[in-house]
Protein backbone atom coordinates (compact mmCIF):
# COMPACT_ATOMS: atom_id res chain seq x y z
CA UNK A 1 0.00 0.00 0.00
CA UNK A 2 1.31 3.43 -0.95
CA UNK A 3 1.24 5.79 2.03
CA UNK A 4 1.50 9.55 1.64
CA UNK A 5 2.17 11.93 4.54
CA UNK A 6 0.67 15.40 4.04
CA UNK A 7 -0.04 18.43 6.19
CA UNK A 8 -3.75 18.56 6.98
CA UNK A 9 -5.92 21.37 5.66
CA UNK A 10 -9.57 22.21 6.16
CA UNK A 11 -10.34 19.97 3.16
CA UNK A 12 -9.21 16.99 5.28
CA UNK A 13 -11.53 17.76 8.21
CA UNK A 14 -14.34 15.26 7.55
CA UNK A 15 -12.12 12.17 7.51
CA UNK A 16 -9.64 13.58 10.01
CA UNK A 17 -12.44 14.22 12.51
CA UNK A 18 -13.33 10.53 12.50
CA UNK A 19 -9.69 9.55 12.97
CA UNK A 20 -9.28 12.12 15.77
CA UNK A 21 -12.44 10.85 17.46
CA UNK A 22 -11.04 7.29 17.36
CA UNK A 23 -7.87 8.60 19.00
CA UNK A 24 -9.86 10.29 21.77
CA UNK A 25 -11.88 7.10 22.35
CA UNK A 26 -8.57 5.18 22.62
CA UNK A 27 -7.79 7.50 25.56
CA UNK A 28 -11.14 6.70 27.20
CA UNK A 29 -13.03 9.81 26.07
CA UNK A 30 -16.64 9.69 24.93
CA UNK A 31 -17.05 9.60 21.16
CA UNK A 32 -18.05 13.03 19.85
CA UNK A 33 -17.44 13.65 16.15
CA UNK A 34 -18.92 17.16 16.37
CA UNK A 35 -16.46 18.09 19.12
CA UNK A 36 -13.55 16.52 17.23
CA UNK A 37 -14.43 18.42 14.07
CA UNK A 38 -14.82 21.78 15.85
CA UNK A 39 -11.54 21.28 17.72
CA UNK A 40 -9.60 20.47 14.54
CA UNK A 41 -11.17 23.32 12.57
CA UNK A 42 -10.07 25.74 15.31
CA UNK A 43 -6.51 24.39 15.40
CA UNK A 44 -6.06 24.55 11.62
CA UNK A 45 -7.95 27.83 11.05
CA UNK A 46 -6.08 29.64 13.81
CA UNK A 47 -2.74 28.05 12.86
CA UNK A 48 -2.40 26.76 16.42
CA UNK A 49 -1.07 23.36 15.46
CA UNK A 50 0.44 21.45 12.58
CA UNK A 51 -1.23 18.16 11.74
CA UNK A 52 0.32 15.56 9.47
CA UNK A 53 -1.95 12.86 8.06
CA UNK A 54 -0.99 9.46 6.68
CA UNK A 55 -3.19 8.79 3.67
CA UNK A 56 -3.76 5.51 1.91
CA UNK A 57 -5.54 5.05 -1.38
CA UNK A 58 -8.92 6.35 -0.23
CA UNK A 59 -8.69 6.77 3.52
CA UNK A 60 -6.72 8.39 6.30
CA UNK A 61 -4.72 5.85 8.29
CA UNK A 62 -3.14 7.93 11.05
CA UNK A 63 -2.05 11.39 12.13
CA UNK A 64 0.26 13.34 14.39
CA UNK A 65 -0.38 16.79 15.82
CA UNK A 66 2.33 19.24 16.84
CA UNK A 67 1.85 22.35 18.94
CA UNK A 68 4.39 25.19 18.90
CA UNK A 69 6.19 26.09 22.09
CA UNK A 70 9.39 27.77 23.17
CA UNK A 71 12.25 27.07 25.52
CA UNK A 72 13.06 30.12 27.63
CA UNK A 73 16.32 28.60 28.84
CA UNK A 74 17.71 27.99 25.35
CA UNK A 75 15.71 30.83 23.74
CA UNK A 76 14.58 28.51 20.95
CA UNK A 77 11.40 27.17 19.38
CA UNK A 78 10.31 23.67 20.36
CA UNK A 79 7.40 21.53 19.27
CA UNK A 80 5.12 19.47 21.48
CA UNK A 81 4.07 16.24 19.81
CA UNK A 82 0.75 15.94 21.55
CA UNK A 83 -0.95 13.30 19.44
CA UNK A 84 0.14 10.28 17.42
CA UNK A 85 -2.45 7.77 16.30
CA UNK A 86 -2.66 5.03 13.70
CA UNK A 87 -5.76 2.94 13.11
CA UNK A 88 -5.15 -0.47 14.75
CA UNK A 89 -5.55 -2.42 11.52
CA UNK A 90 -2.69 -0.43 9.92
CA UNK A 91 -0.21 -0.37 12.81
CA UNK A 92 2.04 -2.99 11.24
CA UNK A 93 2.82 -0.73 8.24
CA UNK A 94 5.29 1.57 10.09
CA UNK A 95 2.95 4.54 9.69
CA UNK A 96 3.77 5.82 13.19
CA UNK A 97 7.44 5.80 12.26
CA UNK A 98 6.72 7.71 9.03
CA UNK A 99 4.66 10.29 10.90
CA UNK A 100 7.46 10.77 13.45
CA UNK A 101 9.96 11.22 10.62
CA UNK A 102 7.74 13.91 9.13
CA UNK A 103 7.39 15.65 12.50
CA UNK A 104 11.18 15.63 12.89
CA UNK A 105 11.65 17.03 9.39
CA UNK A 106 9.16 19.81 10.19
CA UNK A 107 10.97 20.62 13.44
CA UNK A 108 14.28 20.88 11.59
CA UNK A 109 12.76 23.10 8.88
CA UNK A 110 11.43 25.47 11.54
CA UNK A 111 14.82 25.55 13.29
CA UNK A 112 13.37 24.06 16.45
CA UNK A 113 15.58 22.89 19.31
CA UNK A 114 13.63 19.64 19.50
CA UNK A 115 10.35 17.83 20.00
CA UNK A 116 8.82 17.11 23.39
CA UNK A 117 6.26 14.36 23.95
CA UNK A 118 4.60 12.42 26.72
CA UNK A 119 2.98 9.03 26.66
CA UNK A 120 1.25 6.84 29.19
CA UNK A 121 3.50 4.66 31.35
CA UNK A 122 1.45 1.70 30.15
CA UNK A 123 1.82 2.44 26.42
CA UNK A 124 4.76 0.10 25.81
CA UNK A 125 4.31 0.07 22.04
CA UNK A 126 4.59 3.83 21.78
CA UNK A 127 7.59 3.88 24.14
CA UNK A 128 9.39 1.33 21.97
CA UNK A 129 8.68 3.38 18.84
CA UNK A 130 9.85 6.64 20.43
CA UNK A 131 13.07 5.05 21.70
CA UNK A 132 13.75 3.61 18.23
CA UNK A 133 13.51 7.14 16.81
CA UNK A 134 16.02 8.58 19.28
CA UNK A 135 13.63 10.07 21.84
CA UNK A 136 15.05 9.88 25.37
CA UNK A 137 13.37 9.87 28.75
CA UNK A 138 14.00 13.10 30.62
CA UNK A 139 14.88 13.66 34.25
CA UNK A 140 11.86 15.88 34.84
CA UNK A 141 8.63 15.18 36.63
CA UNK A 142 5.44 16.38 34.97
CA UNK A 143 2.73 18.12 36.96
CA UNK A 144 -0.72 19.16 35.84
CA UNK A 145 -3.23 21.51 37.46
CA UNK A 146 -6.77 20.50 36.46
CA UNK A 147 -9.04 23.54 36.24
CA UNK A 148 -12.09 21.86 34.68
CA UNK A 149 -13.50 18.40 35.26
Amino acid sequence: MKIEIVQATLQDIEKLSVLFDNYRVFYKQTSDIKLAKAFLIDRISNQESVIFVAKGKSTQLGFTQLYPSFSSVSANRTWILNDLYVLPEYQNLRIGSKLLNHAQQHAKQTLAKGIFLQTAKTNAGAQKLYKSKGYCKQDYISYFLALHH
